[in-house]
């Protein structure tokens, strides 16, 4: 035998309509009547209790009912409700996708772990990289510039007129001075028979005098006055060749540029450039 079992049992609740019908006729602890209630409340109230009595018998004789056939052999299946099957069918269709779910974040997590890893390794690897190759960039432009500086001197005008090699020449050397300095000297090998090489030739030997290197500026300075011109800046660098000759102990020649000083540009050098001439003169002890 199957048998649906009603879902509310009901054994306890005639007490409390009583309880609920004592209160609603106005009894009061102590026994005094407070007031009448309504005939219409008291009808229903009234209903209600006789509707729980009747459930309350009903489930009582369900219950014998099945203790009387469980004694006699005759177990009661109770059938289960199609609606608690169906759902829990669907509450663990639910619990296997959650689990799916779950998994495939653990997967996912576990993936983006070992990307995290590999990608931190190849960031330090590219770093490496970029460091190495900056290096490698800058020894090689270092080996390119170190050729192109001790490469030979050759004739050639960027511009094709002395002047203008000239004016580009000395605005480099502000900005690069080696390469500044072989313009230069190309300029001097360009345009050798010019008044543009001999003042090249004379901003070479300032070139050597500011890198502490007086001997080495002095042939700048006497191929500059070569012949002795008559030019501006002239009489400034013959006071610069005798002064780098009396520091390289050759003070019979320094002594001799300060007398071809006084014989060719004294007469129209600036009052600077004659008092530092007679100062040499004294401190060298020129005759």
């Amino acid at each position: 035998m199957t048998l649906k079992l009603p879902r509310p049992r009901l054994r306890a609740l005639p007490a409390v309509v009583v309880g609920l019908t004592l209160v609603a006729g106005g009894v009061i602890a102590g026994g005094a009547v407070a007031q009448q209630a309504p005939p219409n409340i008291m009808e229903r109230t009234q209903w209600d209790n006789r509707r729980l009595e009747q459930l309350d018998r009903n489930v009582r004789r369900l219950e014998r009912a099945l203790t009387q056939r469980n004694a006699a052999g005759q177990p009661v299946l109770v059938e289960p409700d199609p609606e608690v099957i169906a759902l829990q069918g669907r509450v663990d269709l639910l619990d296997r996708r959650l689990s799916d779910i779950e998994a495939t974040v653990r997967r996912i997590n576990a993936d983006n772990e070992r990307l995290t890893f590999q990608l931190d390794e190849s960031n330090r690897d590219n770093t490496a990289l970029r460091t190495r190759l900056t290096d490698v960039e800058t020894r090689l432009k270092a080996l390119e510039t170190q050729a192109e500086l001790n490469a030979p001197i050759v004739a050639d005008s960027p511009t094709g007129d002395a002047a203008r090699d000239l004016a580009a020449a000395v605005q480099l050397v502000s900005s690069d001075r080696p390469r500044g300095e072989r313009a230069l000297e190309t300029l001097v090998a360009t345009w050798p028979d010019t008044p543009q090489a001999r003042e090249a030739n004379s901003r070479l030997g300032d070139l050597r005098v500011s890198a502490n290197d007086k001997a080495g500026a002095v042939p700048y300075y006497a191929a500059a006055l070569k012949d002795w011109p008559r030019i501006g800046w002239a009489a400034e660098t013959t006071l610069k060749l005798a002064d780098a000759l009396i520091a390289t102990d050759r003070k019979t020649q320094g002594c001799a540029a300060l007398a071809e000083f006084n014989r060719r540009y004294a007469e129209t050098a600036s009052t600077t450039l004659k008092t530092r001439a007679g100062q040499m003169r004294t401190a060298a002890g020129c005759s």
